[in-house]
């Protein structure tokens, strides 16, 4: 179950790797655009928001691969991290886009359960 676990954590820590290099890097650019559904005018005039934001997706993203690396003592960690993405996801959720729901909030929620029934 710790390597399942271990598994849907890494992939937690890709994902938001991912949204940092949308929300930072790719913002302006097309595939930045159709993945938030933005307008170029909407783009450019939130780039600093969405970097920022891409900031923090990459903090979490840290914090978990962190977990990761400190093996067995990296509980506490991972478990703390995967409820940041939770609670950061549901809150996405409920005031930007469902999606964030299925894309962030439940691979963390599967990270949750499958972490703690390895503990």
């Amino acid at each position: 179950m710790n390597t399942a676990a271990n598994i849907v954590i890494a992939l937690v820590a890709l994902i938001h790797v991912y949204i940092l290099v949308l929300e930072m890097f790719l913002w302006t650019k097309p595939t930045g655009r159709k993945a938030f559904g933005l307008t170029p005018e909407f783009a450019q005039a939130s780039k600093v928001l969405a970097a920022n934001q891409g900031l923090y997706n990459g903090f979490l993203a840290a914090g978990l691969l962190w977990g990761l690396t400190l093996g067995a003592a990296g509980g506490p960690v991972k478990l703390f991290f995967l409820v940041c993405v939770l609670v950061a996801g549901v809150y996405g959720a409920a005031t930007a886009s469902r999606k964030i729901l299925f894309v962030q909030a439940l691979p963390a929620l599967v990270g949750v359960i499958l972490l703690t029934m390895a503990g």
